[in-house]
């Protein structure tokens, strides 16, 4: 079984069907699609024909945040998710300007976050940030 990573974004149906394996909610097509178009790097990793796992990043140069670490249960325990994260943050390194900075954030799912520790990542709040805040909308 070999697996494969590629810089490309999923199609619509195996976004979905990755979120689902890991029992995620699916937002409506329209909204799903437009975002994966609009995803700054995205990497999938594939086993045959399928895609068993990705991430992506969004963001406009100077701050991204990664989306989206899905990696089917059926293929976790791989190294899967590590390599996927660590080609991302490659691909954004690669495009930093000289002289530029990034800062990569992301929101771990409850219990992950050693995963991400792992990759570099820091939990905050710490001495230089406070606490992440989100607020989540639901259309009408």
């Amino acid at each position: 079984m070999d697996i494969e990573y590629f810089n490309e974004i999923p199609d619509y149906e195996s976004y979905v069907n990755l979120r689902l394996s890991v029992g995620w909610k699916i937002f409506c097509k329209e909204q799903m699609e437009k975002a994966i178009s609009r995803s700054c790097y995205s990497i999938i990793a594939k086993i045959d024909d399928e895609i068993v796992g990705m991430a992506r990043a969004v963001g406009d140069s100077m701050y991204y945040t990664i989306v989206d670490v899905i990696v089917n249960p059926k293929y976790q325990g791989q190294h899967i998710g590590s390599n996927i994260i660590q080609r991302l943050i490659h691909e954004i390194e690669l495009n930093i300007p000289k002289g530029g900075r990034v800062l990569i954030s992301l929101i771990a799912a409850s219990g992950k976050e050693d995963f991400y520790v792992k990759q570099g990542f820091s939990i905050i709040p710490d001495e230089e940030s406070g606490p992440g805040l989100r607020k989540i909308i639901y259309g009408e």
